[in-house]
């Protein structure tokens, strides 16, 4: 059984009247990329600066590493790097100065800077002024500021924020190579899920501070509800049909998706046929993970 790097128990934060996150379950597994998804608003950030010891929870509790954060919060947080919205940066030094000071403040020896900016691929760059850099250069630049302490755990809150397709694609190939790289475990969270899907190993969603799924995207995908599309020469007929069996559907141009309720598709195709319904197409349909994210997050349902 793999080991939870972390875990939070019953997680929950309020702000006066209002709670931002409500009881939520994290397991994030060593060794692993933890997809953490959710719409913006969601609790994704409130959690992540829970994690980090940046604000107390009003209730219930973080373990990292097998410990308890607020009894041990400094010899965990020496284990974990992160870089939380935006990257933190001296815009008139270097890319290697601002290492160095990084490297000051945590007392680190200085050979790790050319390594770190050898995984964020700045080396070219190294001897130029941050203010000069790209947005993707100042977010591998931060991830490098993250790293050059080669944590255990590394934490990475929308790390593509308002990066072109060219920079995404350069941070989504870093956080990829990172657990391999350096035995460690990675928590991004996200609004995207097309990102989520190309890196993480688990996903978990949250929304308006709930936590909705946990799990692999397999699972996720098997636990989805698939439907079934039909085509039938009369449509009207054929909705008149579903309305008096009690099926819940809803038409896409001539077509009807139907929710199965659990019996076999078979039986349903029967009914339609013994009242006359002449069927021409008749599919079972898996939902995208995007379709599954957006019935997740706009209805609030859980799986």
């Amino acid at each position: 059984m793999e080991e939870n790097i972390v875990k939070t128990i019953d997680l929950t934060k309020s702000f006066k009247n209002f709670k931002a996150v409500k009881g939520i379950n994290l397991s994030v597994k060593k060794g692993r990329v933890y997809g953490f998804l959710g719409p913006n608003g969601a609790g994704k950030s409130t959690t992540i600066r829970m994690l980090l010891g940046l604000i107390k929870p009003t209730g219930g509790q973080v373990r990292m590493f097998g410990k308890d954060l607020q009894k041990n919060r400094m010899d965990i947080l020496k284990r974990v790097g992160s870089m939380v919205e935006a990257p933190s940066y001296y815009g008139n030094l270097t890319a290697y100065e601002n290492l160095q000071v990084s490297a000051e403040l945590l007392e680190l020896d200085y050979k790790y800077i050319d390594e770190v900016l050898e995984v964020v691929k700045l080396t070219e760059w190294k001897n130029r002024q941050a203010s000069k850099f790209s947005l993707g250069m100042k977010q591998r630049l931060g991830i490098a500021q993250a790293l050059i302490s080669k944590p255990e755990l590394l934490i990475l809150d929308e790390p593509t924020n308002g990066l072109d397709p060219s920079g995404i694609h350069e941070i989504r190939g870093l956080i990829k190579r990172l657990p391999k790289l350096y035995n460690m475990t990675v928590i991004i969270s996200s609004h995207n899920l097309s990102e989520i899907e190309l890196v993480a190993d688990d996903i978990g969603i949250i929304n308006r501070g709930n936590m909705l799924f946990q799990g692999t995207l397999e699972e996720l995908h098997s636990k989805s509800k698939s439907q079934i599309c039909i085509g039938a020469r009369d449509s009207r007929r054929l909705q008149d049909t579903l309305d008096s069996c009690g099926y819940e559907y809803r038409t896409e141009g001539k077509d009807v998706l139907l929710k199965p309720r659990g019996e076999d598709p078979e039986e349903i195709l029967r009914q339609l046929v013994l009242k006359n319904n002449r069927v021409f197409k008749f599919v079972e349909v898996q939902k995208s993970l995007e379709e599954i994210f957006l019935d997740l997050t706009e209805g609030g349902e859980k799986l």
